[in-house]
Formats: C-alpha cells, sequence, structure tokens
C-alpha cells in the first residue's frame, strides 16, 4: 500500500488512530497488551510511525496549557500545524487528552501557537529559516520543533545540534528549550548542542539567559561565554569558550577532536551514531584521542579505534560497542 493510493477516508483513519494511541500510551492505565497493539500498528506503515510522531508533538504543545477546574472543553483554535497533521486532528487531540481550557481563544491568552513547525535533519546538515525570519543550521540527526505564541517564539531542541541567528524581536522573546533548561533571547547568534540530558549553550553574539525547569532565576552569558548543565545540576556552568575551541566545526560538516580523553569524546562521537559507544572502565575513558573527521563517516571511525589506540572492542547484552583498554605489561626485570 502506497502512500498515494489512501482515500480520504483512510487518510483519516490513520490520524484518528495516531491520536488515540497517543492518548493511550500516556494514561497510566495502558497495559502491556495495548502497547504491543501499538508497536504493532506503528511500525506496519510509514505513514503510522509519522502521524504518530507528529501527534506526540501536539501532545507536548497542550502538556504546557493551562489546567483549570469547571471550564469548557471548547476553544476556538487559530492552530495552523505546517506537518501533515491537519488542524482538525490537532483540535481533536487536544480534546482527546482532556485539558480543560476557557471560552476565550487559546492565542490571544498566549497558550496557543498559531503557528508550528518541524524541522528534522537526517544524514546531511540542513539550514531552514523560521517564520519569524529567524536562520538556524541544524547538523545531523537535529530534530526541533517551532512555535509561535503571542508572547514568544518557542523552540524545542529534541535531539542534535543547532546553531541559531535570532530576528531581533524585544517585545516578542525567543526561548529554546534543551534538556531541563531553557535558553531565552531576543535576539542573538548562539549554538546549542544536546546529546541525552547533557546540553551545553555557546554563545558568539548578543546576549541570553540560561534558566532551569525546577530552579528559580535565571544565568546571562556574554559573547565568548557557554553554560553547560544536565538533568539534576542547580545551576549551569558557566566559562570562557576556549579560543582553539572546535564545536562548531560541524557547520563546515567536521568533527574535530582535539587530544580529547574519551570520556569526554564519545558524546562528541555518539551523537553521529545510531549506537552510541559504550566504556568498559574510568581507565579506558581517560586514553585520548585525536584527529579531524567527516560529520558524515563518523560510523567508520569507531571499528578503526583499536588500530590507532590501546584498545579493543567487545559488546554489550544491548549490542552496543564496548571499547576496553589494552593492560599495559609489566616490563620483566
Amino acid at each position: 500500500m502506497s502512500e498515494k493510493s489512501l482515500s480520504e477516508a483512510e487518510y483519516d483513519a490513520i490520524t484518528d488512530a495516531a491520536a488515540h494511541w497517543c492518548m493511550r500510551l500516556h494514561a497510566s492505565d495502558c497495559t502491556a497488551g495495548e502497547r504491543q497493539a501499538f508497536a504493532q500498528w506503528h511500525d506496519a506503515h510509514p505513514l503510522h510511525a509519522f502521524e504518530y510522531a507528529a501527534m506526540l508533538e501536539v501532545w507536548d504543545i497542550a502538556d504546557h496549557l493551562p489546567r483549570h477546574e469547571n471550564e469548557p472543553t471548547a476553544v476556538v483554535m487559530p492552530f495552523k500545524p505546517r506537518s501533515r497533521v491537519r488542524a482538525y486532528a490537532v483540535a481533536a487531540a487536544i480534546c482527546l487528552v482532556a485539558l480543560p481550557l476557557a471560552a476565550f481563544t487559546g492565542w490571544e491568552a498566549g497558550w496557543l501557537p498559531n503557528s508550528y513547525e518541524r524541522f528534522e535533519a537526517g544524514n546531511s546538515l540542513r539550514q531552514v529559516t523560521l517564520e519569524d525570519g529567524s536562520l538556524v543550521e541544524l547538523n545531523v540527526g537535529t530534530e526541533l520543533v517551532y512555535s509561535n505564541y503571542k508572547d514568544q517564539r518557542r523552540v524545542t531542541l529534541k535531539k542534535g545540534e543547532a546553531f541559531f541567528k535570532v530576528s531581533h524581536d524585544s517585545a516578542h522573546p525567543f526561548i529554546v528549550q534543551a534538556g531541563d533548561g531553557k535558553v531565552r533571547v531576543t535576539g542573538t547568534q548562539f549554538n546549542v548542542w544536546k546529546y541525552e540530558d547533557q546540553v551545553r549553550v555557546m554563545l558568539l553574539e548578543g546576549s541570553v539567559l540560561i534558566s532551569s525547569d525546577t530552579v528559580h532565576g535565571s544565568v546571562p552569558l556574554t559573547p565568548g561565554m557557554q553554560a553547560s548543565y544536565q538533568q539534576g545540576d542547580v545551576t549551569p556552568r558557566v566559562q570562557a569558550i576556549n579560543p582553539n575551541d572546535t564545536a562548531l566545526a560541524w557547520r563546515q560538516g567536521k568533527l574535530i577532536l582535539d587530544n580529547l580523553a574519551l570520556s569526554d569524546a564519545l558524546p562528541l562521537i555518539n551523537r553521529y551514531l545510531r549506537k552510541p559507544v559504550m566504556l568498559a572502565d574510568a581507565s579506558t575513558g581517560a586514553i585520548r584521542i585525536g584527529g579531524i573527521y567527516n560529520v558524515n563517516e563518523v560510523g567508520n571511525l569507531v571499528p578503526s579505534l583499536p588500530k590507532v589506540l590501546p584498545v579493543y572492542l567487545t559488546q554489550n547484552q544491548d549490542g552496543n560497542p564496548v571499547l576496553n583498554s589494552i593492560p599495559r605489561k609489566t616490563p620483566k626485570i
């Protein structure tokens, strides 16, 4: 079955099913049988996976809405999604999750966006222009969502890395949600890298405020500074950018490892791999590595590591490659 052969009714049925599964999988009483049935439905057709991914993004937006008791669920919504999930499906999904709203428009209240864009970079770098005129460069394997609200512009960096040139608008701040923190700007140039629960923000021009989802207050950055944080941090770690820092080499399609310990290098390598490489122990993590690599060819780096470093490769039970250091032989006396 090809996507072109689908009738309008068939397409609507897939959208409705995606909304149903999104609701059920977020429910506390979702059973193992339901999860198995969802997996079968999800893998049955590429369009199923596409519609479900788009519905999850709708859920993420709905999760920001305020909850009020004894208020009607109806809402006039000027929502214009740019993914293939149509406006009526978005409205249906929000009704399904049963978030009570006041009877005035979500846009005027600042609860709902009037436009929504989803961007993904697969195996190559990508540059996009957001609706507000901001330019964004996406590293390989990056996913982000842009939503325009009445009082702010919001980007959620789901994974990967992006360089932002934000269009100035002091009355309409630009906010990037990455991991457990936010980057708030009005107009500037900066880079955000996210891997698992680690986030690093590098500021090249303008100013930004870094804030935590769990702690009140914010930390300002000025040009030439960077902040890093991960889950559980009370405040981000702030320091000056090393003049020789090569973190932005990805914009030219390069990964540069400048004599880094493997423990520091692997997060930079793993973002380009389907199966992240693990370390057997701390002694392996202390081994240093250097070199310049094409971001599209990082996958070839891992099998070659035993040829250039005192390590050998094994595999854990999850199928991840594991680096092990080769013990040094004690010289005989």
